[in-house]
């Protein structure tokens, strides 16, 4: 796919490596943005890459084929329903802090 801007450039990053849900998160403005639709999201940053992991790279558009609600009141209900739609579908690949502690200490 041809993306507007590299992934891992300015556009996309910030100057470092960002991934998934950060890269979403930072496209919109919590103060101003809201209350804002998935519709309208999709519409202005559809065709943007999100990096997944070191070699997965997909739009916004193909993220929020999985976001069920429609319309976010404020950044959290956006953040809790990406981060929903993410893990469900294999977006997210945090594993926890449990995952790299035995428990025996």
């Amino acid at each position: 796919m041809d993306w507007p801007h590299d992934p891992d450039g300015e556009q996309g990053s910030e100057g470092m490596r960002q991934y998934g849900h950060a890269v979403l998160a930072k496209k919109i403005d919590e103060e101003e943005d809201f209350p804002l639709t998935a519709a309208e999201y999709v519409e202005q940053y559809g065709d943007h890459p999100i990096r997944i992991d070191f070699e997965t790279v997909v739009s916004v558009e193909e993220i929020f084929e999985h976001v069920e609600q429609e319309e976010f009141a404020d950044f959290v209900e956006f953040h809790q329903e990406l981060g929903r739609a993410m893990r469900e579908n294999g977006y997210w690949f945090y594993e926890g802090a449990d995952q790299f502690v035995d428990g025996s200490a």
